[in-house]
This record gives C-alpha cells, structure tokens and sequence, in this order.
C-alpha cells in the first residue's frame, strides 16, 4: 500500500493506523502544486485533490478519511481499532467518527482562510468549543479514550485534528480531558513514529 500525505495534515490519523495495525506501506508527500514526492501527478490517482489517499496493493485508490480509518482498522480485527460491524459498539464508534468529521474537522476549515476576519474567527471558535464540550463530557467519567480503554480509528482522528489548535491558536484550556486525552495519544509509539516520518518532531 501506498498513503499520499501533506504533514500535518489529515491524513496523519490515516498514518498513525496504519502504524497501529503493524501494516506494510509506504509514504508519497503530496506538494501544494498537487506533485507528489516520487514525481507523481496527486490530481491523476485522486481527482479530488485532498489528502488522504491510499493506494491499495492492487493500484486502487481509496480516499476519505472515515473510510480509510474503517478499511485500516478491519484489515487486522486483532488491533482493535474498531469493533465488529453489525454491533452496537461500531454504531457508535461510527457515529463518534461522522461528529468527528462534520463537526471539529470541518469546524476548523474556516481559521485555514488567511483572510477570515476576526467576527469569523471567534464565530469559528465558539463553534468548535461547543462541540468540544460535547468531547469533554464524553470523557469525564475517566476513560482512557473516546470509547473506553482500547486505542481506537476515532482517537487517531480527534488527536489530528485537535493537533491543529496550536497551529491557528485555538485555546483549549477549558477542555482539560481533551488535553490530557492529547497528551495520552502523543505518547503512544505509533504515534510518535508517524509524527517522526512526517517530520512534525524531531526522533529523541
């Protein structure tokens, strides 16, 4: 398999699975002028334009994130980065992925638009707050992670995205669960490694 990836970007929860389940892959950056690492044209494997993408051993292109994120997790059940489909638990890990998706990584779309003006930005913000709320509640009653105590697809989103709040200053300091949840996540050597590659922080 191959994952077409900017650093930083999305597609680092993709990576960070990927590392989890132990599979085999390689990594193709994508530029900002849609060429890829290797020499590729980004736009010809995935019309879309946008990371991730995940070339299958097969040369098929899969693409968006909650999809990648099931696909990952289903090919090594052993990890358990997912539940069995057709149970509860995966409705609502998948419900957990969707909110992820709609509602804190598209929240921050705006704050990425250099000329957002400042009613929009704090509109963005609380925003994001609101629903970083919701996240906080969810893990108060002491849980290591979103679903419990096993590391899950929907972690590796939260933390990617959540990642980006330092970047377009977003305070998260009224969300002390979320922050302790990051800290958690970065700490994990799948992590750690995917970060590594994507040259976000330097190998101890």
């Amino acid at each position: 398999m191959k994952l077409y990836y900017m650093p930083g970007a999305c597609s680092l929860a993709t990576h960070i699975l990927l590392r989890e389940t132990g599979a085999t892959f390689e990594l193709d950056r994508v530029g900002r002028d849609k060429k890829t690492e290797s020499g590729a044209d980004f736009m010809a494997l995935n019309p879309k334009g946008y990371v991730p993408a995940l070339q299958l051993d097969d040369g098929e292109v899969v693409t968006e994130n909650v999809v990648l994120h099931g696909y990952v997790a289903d090919s090594k059940p052993e990890a358990k980065l997912a539940p069995a489909h057709g149970t509860r638990a995966r409705l609502k890990q998948d419900e957990l992925a969707v909110f992820i998706s709609t509602e804190i990584h598209k929240g921050y779309s705006p704050l990425f638009n250099p000329a957002i003006t400042e009613d929009g930005r704090k509109a963005a913000i609380d925003r994001l707050s609101s629903r970083y709320k919701l996240i906080e509640q969810l893990l108060s009653d002491g849980r290591s992670y979103l679903t419990g105590e096993n590391f899950a697809t929907v972690d590796a989103y939260l933390f990617t995205v959540t990642n980006w709040s330092n970047m377009l200053k977003v305070d998260l300091s009224a969300f002390p669960k979320v922050m302790a949840f990051q800290k958690r996540v970065t700490a994990r050597k799948a992590v750690q490694d995917a970060m590594i590659a994507e040259g976000l922080i330097k190998a101890a």
